[in-house]
């Protein structure tokens, strides 16, 4: 019998759990005890964690110690498209709720992504130690939202925790290893590694490098693994601590430097033994995509292009999602270069001389070439390390730059009730104001039977013989207009301005 058909391979793999919430409910504390109190692995000085992903370990209920893998999400809204990639990665998820604060915005969200990938969840009441902890009403708020807990009109299991002091935190690392057990996550110790790209940035030192969880197989050193159309050699693989290793397998989070290109945050990654696999995984991806690809629509609106740079590329995800949501009538921001990484000469050179391109920095600095290039050309960098500051200026620049439309509103109209003495460009006349006023020197058109006849400029006006500068509604004038147009009793002029909107 083959060795392989009786599945020996097959073995239980540690769970992968992402922690997900409203933004101050806890999330980070909750990660920061974890860490502290239950790491694999610890260094003179402190952990020097180099990535979003680490490995625990915890006793389960005979006294074995269980690993478990945990992804750390960000809680701003601007980061949603990175929790649901973190949600489509784990196995399990934490929905941690405030019972100072209960049931927010983004405990909604979150709770629909987790519902969206289908994975079970487990919730954190966190903060039951606040003087204005109300788990009741807690409950009670989640149940409103069709989150029914255990004991609590559902089977959804929960545990009461305070992540500053470690209250219960025991007691879910338990449940996660129950429900690990129940789950049955296994995996394959002699496939080839596969999973997914957390994370990735250009390193000014290192090169290209990416943060990676393995869902399935083992990854060696001299392997290359593939993300859609970058590839990386395993030389340089680290563990979540920073060190260097030579294998990992499931469910570890790792990192990998030496792309070629930066790869796709969410990306699945493949791995193969030579080389050449995984150039002509690139290749076949490359012809798939190119199959697939449609005209966009065409839009009318004026372009405004922007090229963005952030430290990382996750970065660079939330905050083209939060550039996207900035609206107008008129026109529309277009991404026209976007990457992780200080902004460089090849950037600026994206820009036409004379375009109006907006240059955005993110946590990141411009190289000396980039700066004397963009000071050849005219073209001004920004520079933001908070994002609502950024659209907030985002939005300023689009008022400033979109196109205007001109519309004509009306100031007022006057009847004429007698035209008196014309010469060959000037005409006096009488009338009375219907609407609005009628102002000296303004631009009026001359209209006869809702038909604009010609135009004129008021050169003298008079209200009760004495001169004025403006005529109010009700009131009579007398007037000299100015026109080639000859104006007649029952005439109607219109005052009007031009309006930029």
């Amino acid at each position: 019998m083959d060795k392989k058909n009786t599945k020996t391979n097959i073995v239980e793999r540690p769970p992968i759990v992402v922690v997900m919430g409203h933004i101050d409910h806890g999330k980070s504390t909750l990660l920061d005890y974890i860490r502290k109190t239950n790491i694999v692995d610890k260094e003179a000085g402190g952990i020097t964690q180099r990535i979003s992903a680490y490995e625990v370990l915890h006793k389960d209920e005979n006294g074995v110690d269980k690993k478990i893998t945990f992804l750390d999400t960000p809680g701003h809204e601007a980061f949603s498209k990175m929790r649901l990639r973190g949600a489509r990665v784990a196995d399990i998820a934490i929905l941690v709720v405030s019972a100072e604060d209960s049931v927010k915005p983004q405990t909604i969200e979150a709770y629909k992504t987790i519902m969206e990938c289908k994975i079970p969840y487990i919730v954190a009441i966190n903060k039951i130690d606040k003087e204005g902890a109300n788990i009741e009403k807690t409950k009670t708020d989640l149940a409103e939202n069709e989150i029914y807990l255990e004991n609590y009109g559902g089977t959804i299991p929960f545990v009461l925790i305070s992540a500053k002091v470690g209250t219960g935190v025991d007691e879910l690392l338990s449940l996660i290893n129950v429900l690990a057990q129940m789950e049955n996550f296994t995996g394959d110790t002699e496939a080839p590694a596969s999973g997914y790209i957390i994370e990735a940035n250009l390193d000014s030192k290192r090169g290209v490098e990416a943060s990676l969880i393995i869902k399935d197989g083992t990854l060696k050193k001299g392997m290359t693994i593939a993300v859609e159309e970058s590839t990386c050699s395993t030389r340089m693989m680290e563990n979540f601590l920073g060190k260097m290793i030579n294998e990992a397998t499931f469910s570890s989070p790792i990192r990998l430097i030496g792309f070629d290109i930066i790869p796709a945050i969410g990306g699945e990654f493949k791995s193969f033994i030579k080389k050449e696999g995984a150039l002509e995984y690139v290749s076949n991806w490359k012809n798939k995509i190119n199959t697939k690809e449609t005209p966009k629509e065409q839009s009318n609106k004026k372009i405004i292009p922007i090229v963005l740079k952030a430290d990382v590329s996750g970065m660079v995800e939330a905050i083209e999602k939060e550039i996207y949501k900035i609206e107008s009538d008129g026109a529309e921001f277009k991404i026209v270069g976007s990457g992780a990484g200080p902004i460089n000469e090849g950037d600026i050179k994206k820009i036409a001389n004379g375009d109006e391109a907006i240059i955005i920095g993110f946590n990141v600095s411009a190289d000396a070439n980039a700066r004397d290039l963009a000071l050849h050309r005219g073209i001004e960098m920004n520079f933001f390390d908070i994002i609502y500051k950024m659209t907030d200026w985002l939005k300023e620049e689009m008022e400033k730059r979109r196109p205007r439309v001109e519309t004509t509103e009306i100031t007022g109209r006057a009847k004429i009730i007698k035209a008196f003495s014309r010469t060959k460009e000037r005409q006096i006349v009488g009338g009375k104001v219907t609407e609005g006023s009628i102002a000296l020197d303004s631009t009026v058109k001359i209209m006869r039977r809702d038909f604009e006849i010609g135009r004129g400029r008021i050169v003298n006006l008079e209200k009760g013989k004495v001169k004025t500068k403006e005529v109010e509604e009700g009131a009579e004038f007398g007037m000299m207009i100015e026109s080639k147009t000859e104006i007649v009793g029952g005439d109607t002029l219109e005052g009007f301005a031009l309006i930029q909107k």
